[in-house]
């Protein structure tokens, strides 16, 4: 069904504000929910004891990827979008051309970061078996492939998508790239003395504290949100989420692969080496901003000849 030509521009705005605040809000009230029922579970399945011991941020944080997904397909209605397509996804969901394109960008130019690291000293190697460190690989591939196909659906395709309708691509872009370096910047403070149905409206405030420090802000921050920034300029760039889903899953491999992989180096300047988190050191967001100019020469290339073959 095509998309109503008759949709107010402010709709797709009005819609965001509304689905921000109830995605903030639900989440943190769902949070102690989510908790509570996973120390229940924790008694009965053993497997489950790890996630009970989890901070209680990290509960408010999958409370808001929760209330995020549930309340998706209302935002996309909302907005006036009716097509899979004006939310970037492509005939079979993704194009594998371009999404192993940009799987490839994205694992490498982390992976530079990740080597760098280690034989400069930055970080050391964490001893492990060869066995974890297949299971390992093969689960932050996993994870790194359902992380991204979310984060994109949601961070391009519903927020950058429905948001250039109403204040053209590159305000969106700019908006949605920040919204998306604020989400991932969110720090994980120390749990309450007591989990109460109200404790995620009271942590969440505190998850925003590193906002207010210089040596967490620049460059991690800055980094996400240049992130942010590439991967809505990949969708912009070439119509789908195909390339975007691929660069981010292959960034968020190396997010998860080197915290398990890698321990801190006595000494080291986490400024410039960045932590377990990776993207929060100078190193890193160096890194980024080549593929920012990888991509964008990429795609200059891609216009010249097309332009060309018109003019031909």
């Amino acid at each position: 069904m095509p998309v109503e030509a008759d949709a107010p521009r402010g709709r797709p705005l009005r819609a965001l504000l509304l689905y921000l605040v109830a995605v903030f809000a639900g989440g943190a009230l769902l949070a102690p929910w989510l908790y509570h029922g996973v120390q229940a579970l924790a008694g009965e399945y053993g497997a489950l004891a790890g996630v009970a011991r989890m901070p209680f941020a990290r509960f408010v944080n999958r409370g808001l990827i929760i209330a995020a997904l549930v309340g998706l397909p209302f935002f996309i209605r909302a907005a006036g979008i009716r097509r899979w397509a004006d939310v970037g996804v492509a005939p079979g969901l993704v194009r594998w051309r371009p999404f192993a394109a940009g799987f490839g960008l994205g694992f490498v130019s982390l992976a530079v970061v990740c080597a760098v690291a280690l034989v400069a000293g930055g970080r050391l190697p964490r001893p492990r078996t060869p066995g974890d460190l297949a299971a390992q690989f093969l689960g932050a591939l996993a994870t790194a492939l359902v992380v991204a196909v979310i984060e994109e659906l949601l961070f391009r395709g519903a927020f950058f998508g429905g948001l250039r309708r109403a204040v053209g691509w590159k305000p969106a872009l700019a908006a949605s790239s920040l919204l998306y370096g604020i989400v991932h910047f969110m720090a994980r403070p120390a749990n309450p003395p007591a989990v109460d149905w109200l404790s995620g409206l009271r942590v969440l405030p505190t998850m925003l504290a590193g906002m207010t420090e210089l040596r967490t802000l620049v460059p991690g921050l800055l980094s996400l949100a240049l992130a942010g920034v590439i991967l809505g300029l990949a969708y912009q760039w070439t119509g789908d989420l195909s390339a975007s889903i691929g660069i981010h899953a292959g960034w968020i491999f190396w997010l998860k692969y080197y915290g398990l992989i890698t321990r801190s180096a006595p000494g080291a300047d986490v400024w410039f080496w960045g932590t377990r988190r990776l993207t929060d050191g100078w190193l890193a967001f160096v890194s980024i901003l080549i593929v920012l100019a990888l991509l964008t020469l990429a795609m200059n290339r891609k216009f010249t000849r097309r332009q060309r073959g018109t003019e031909a």
